[in-house]
């Protein structure tokens, strides 16, 4: 054993990281809750764990698939990356609470794994980061 806690696995990190974010962002306890940078990462970190891991997991890239079919249904011309930097600018610049900047992060991570260019490079960077974590 090399590590403290041993190997989470993607299924394990989800659940992890679903805990940290959910307890995390409520505030309440002895600790300070999140700030709008560490829950911003760790949903992302959360996306791609959920990318990764079974079952419920798996229940919200389905559901991130269909709300974009339908979206793409509606307006036939959007694409992946303008949807992913149409996120990006709301959760820069509209005041979202702790729990809005993580409802956007964890579809977030999806919508540029799916695109090209520089976001379908930072996914993969987030997804090479979370394996890591997990392993």
């Amino acid at each position: 054993m090399n590590s403290l806690l041993g190997t989470l696995g993607p299924f394990g990190l989800a659940v992890v990281l679903t805990i940290v974010l959910f307890f995390g962002t409520a505030g309440g306890g002895k600790a300070k809750p999140l700030s709008w940078g560490w829950a911003l990462a760790l949903s992302l970190l959360a996306g791609a764990s959920y990318a990764a891991a079974a079952w419920p997991f798996s229940l919200v890239k389905g559901v991130i698939s269909d709300l974009l079919s339908l979206g793409q249904g509606v307006f036939p011309n959007l694409t992946l990356p303008a949807i992913g930097l149409s996120m990006v600018a709301i959760v820069v610049w509209k005041k979202l609470s702790l729990r809005g900047v993580v409802m956007m992060g964890i579809p977030f991570f999806y919508i540029a794994s799916s695109a090209d260019g520089g976001l379908g490079v930072f996914a993969d960077k987030i997804a090479l980061a979370a394996q890591h974590m997990a392993t």
